[in-house]
């Protein structure tokens, strides 16, 4: 496992001969996978991928709530409920 700056990065190589160990660095930080020197994946653990999901599905929320014209009469519980929120 090699460190640039705060990235991980591991091989493919050693991911093969020990993905455990390439998974549990990545529970709390991406580990970069590379193939001769240039990054082809991230390997991130399962609580920040969630994390990262509810991030973006709470700003696909508030883009759409944003972007209602409430002003022409929507309703908000409606509009709310729409988006499952």
């Amino acid at each position: 496992m090699v460190t640039i700056g705060d990235m991980n990065t591991i091989s493919i190589s050693e991911l093969k001969i020990n993905p455990t160990n390439a998974i549990n660095q990545a529970a709390d930080y991406p580990v970069a996978i590379q193939s001769r020197n240039t990054t082809r994946a991230y390997l991130i653990g399962k609580e920040l991928y969630e994390k990262l999901l509810s991030f973006v599905e709470d700003l696909v929320d508030q883009k759409a709530v944003s972007d209602t014209d409430f002003a022409k009469g929507k309703d908000f519980e409606k509009v709310a409920k729409e988006l499952g929120i």
